[in-house]
């Protein structure tokens, strides 16, 4: 029965490696005929790909091992070598060579690049306090010309922008009042001279008077309208169709700044004709904030600009009553206008400078630029060409420059340009912080 039993068993073994082999055999040949000749291929290499993964499993993990340490060998061996060449090599730019330091440049770079390097020493710097202003005409050298009687203008004599000389004549007028004084004149002129000639022996000496009296009058009255002592001197028996003609004249030398007025135009006393001015000496009424508080005196220097262009001026007069419209108290300045670029009307900046209380050391804004940390920075020459970035603090401004607090006395500083040198710096990877 046992021997049954085991005869059994072996058959059913052999059956059962029988239909694995037939069905192994029977899959492959389906896998052939139903895929392409690629895919089946590819089925193929993917099962020898599992085989082989299966039998590497064991040695994956000495085999890693050993290949981390090799390349991580490689790896030193090549920053080593990278490391030595970028100490040992030389710069392909020519123009500048950089160190942990700072950064050098050639002469002809800093040429080019119009660089500019000054020694910065302490001195007095002024504050400035800013307020608008407008130019304006020197009262105290200006002259109106206007008839003092009601007249009608004939002819002008000058134009306006056209400099003129001290008794030039600026315009011919026509008034019946000037002729009834001019013949009054005439009339006072020749008796007085009558009277003088016969002496006291023969005239009276209240007659004499009487004429002298009547004369001064009639000369007072025409010099009151505008007459000089030589054209009253003119008057006479010969000239009496012109009667009625005066002429008015400069007073003092300067430039016609308006003559709002057409020939043949009937005018009446105190209108102004045209306006005379000396421009070499110009007031800048200065338009101050109410609450702002300044202590201004008589002399104080201030700066003028128009355009970019400074000018020189000072305080000469300081309102004490506030403007209804503007609400703003007027600081008078004084200005010389030696180009004759500052004329009337004119809009430009006063910035009113106060001295600071010890000497102090500044910059130019434009030196000053900022370090990759946000500190400020100025470049500092040690050597020849060769720049290094120094921190400051910063303190007062005085215009266009700024107080430095924590740099020596003499140090040279670029001044101008000092944003090319932060380029270079910055295009050879140099931190000026050494951060």
């Amino acid at each position: 029965m046992k021997k049954f039993n085991r005869k059994k068993i072996s058959i059913i073994t052999l059956i059962s490696v029988f239909i694995g082999v037939t069905s192994n055999a029977y899959s492959a040949e389906t896998i052939d005929a139903s895929l392409p000749k690629s895919q089946v291929k590819s089925v193929q290499k993917e099962e020898q790909h599992k085989g082989d993964e299966h039998k590497s499993e064991e040695g994956h993990d000495e085999h890693s091992d050993h290949s981390e340490t090799k390349e991580h060998d490689e790896h030193d061996e090549h920053r080593e070598h990278n490391e030595t060449k970028g100490h040992d090599g030389e710069t392909e730019d020519k123009g500048h060579t950089e160190s942990e330091e700072g950064i050098t440049l050639s002469p002809e770079k800093m040429s080019i690049a119009n660089i500019i390097v000054e020694s910065i020493l302490p001195k007095i710097h002024f504050n400035t306090v800013y307020a608008p202003g407008e130019i304006k005409v020197n009262g105290y050298k200006s002259y109106v010309v206007s008839p003092r009687t009601e007249s009608v203008i004939i002819k002008r004599h000058a134009i306006l922008g056209e400099h003129v000389n001290k008794g030039q004549n600026l315009v011919t007028l026509f008034s019946e009042a000037m002729a009834q004084a001019q013949a009054d004149y005439l009339i006072a002129s020749t008796e007085w001279q009558r009277v003088k000639s016969l002496g006291k022996q023969t005239i009276s000496e209240s007659r004499l008077l009487n004429a002298e009296t009547t004369f001064n009058a009639s000369y007072g009255r025409l010099f009151a309208f505008g007459l000089t002592d030589d054209a009253i001197k003119t008057i006479s028996k010969s000239n009496t169709t012109s009667f009625g003609q005066y002429s008015l004249t400069a007073q003092r030398a300067g430039i016609v700044l308006s003559d709002d007025f057409s020939q043949g135009q009937r005018v009446a006393a105190g209108d102004e004709i045209m306006l005379l001015a000396d421009e070499n000496d110009l007031w800048v009424e200065a338009k101050v904030a109410a609450s702002k508080k300044l202590n201004l005196s008589i002399n104080s220097p201030a700066i003028v600009n128009l355009d970019g262009q400074d000018y020189k001026a000072k305080v000469i007069q300081e309102a004490h009553t506030i403007d209804p419209i503007t609400r703003t108290r007027i600081v008078r300045l004084s200005v010389t206008n030696k180009d004759d670029n500052l004329h009337s009307g004119m809009f430009v900046k006063v910035n009113f400078q106060f001295e600071t209380d010890t000497q102090v050391m500044a910059v130019p804004e434009d030196a000053l630029i900022r370090g990759a940390d946000g500190d400020w920075t100025v470049f500092v020459e040690d050597h020849p060409g060769e720049f290094n970035a120094i921190e400051v603090e910063l303190g007062q401004t005085f215009g266009d420059y700024r107080e430095i607090i924590g740099l020596n006395s003499g140090s040279r500083v670029v001044t101008k340009g000092a944003f090319f040198v932060a380029s270079e710096i910055a295009k050879g990877g140099f931190d000026p912080h050494n951060h």
